[in-house]
């Protein structure tokens, strides 16, 4: 149903982080590739990993973190 779609997931602290983890899950199921940007808040409740696992895509949690400096992360994120 979402085959080759681009999702870009922003997941921020509260309680409800668990409904971003199940969201997460359905759209890749659905065979939307799921890219997912946890805050700091948001980690504090479900970790990076489980995102991770679900979307089976790397995390960002900084997206100015650069560890490939041919893919500037938040300009890839934009492209989503």
């Amino acid at each position: 149903m979402l085959n080759g779609k681009k999702i870009l997931l922003c997941v921020t602290g509260g309680i409800a982080v668990y409904k971003g983890a199940a969201l997460t899950s359905k759209l890749t199921q659905a065979g939307a590739e799921v890219k997912v940007i946890l805050s700091d808040s948001a980690a504090k409740f479900v970790t990076p990993l489980t995102f991770q696992a679900l979307s089976r895509s790397e995390v960002y949690t900084d997206t100015f973190d650069e560890k490939n400096p041919e893919n500037i992360a938040h300009i890839h994120l934009a492209d989503c």
